[in-house]
C-alpha cells in the first residue's frame, strides 16, 4: 500500500489506517478515495496530495 502527502500541509494519508473520522475504512487504497474526499488537516483535494515511500 502506497503513502500519500499533502503538498500543502504535510498530512499522511495511509491506506491501512483509512480516515475513520471521514468514513474511510482502514485499507482503503487512496485511488479509491472518493473524488471528493478533502485532506483532513488542511482542506485540499485529492489532486494535492503525492505519493511516498
Amino acid at each position: 500500500m502506497t503513502n500519500y502527502r499533502c503538498k500543502m500541509c504535510g498530512h499522511t494519508y495511509r491506506p491501512e489506517r483509512g480516515d475513520p473520522d471521514n468514513g474511510i475504512e482502514p485499507g482503503t487504497e487512496f485511488e479509491d478515495l472518493p473524488d471528493d474526499w478533502k485532506c483532513p488537516s488542511c482542506g485540499v483535494g485529492k489532486e494535492f496530495f503525492e505519493p511516498v515511500n
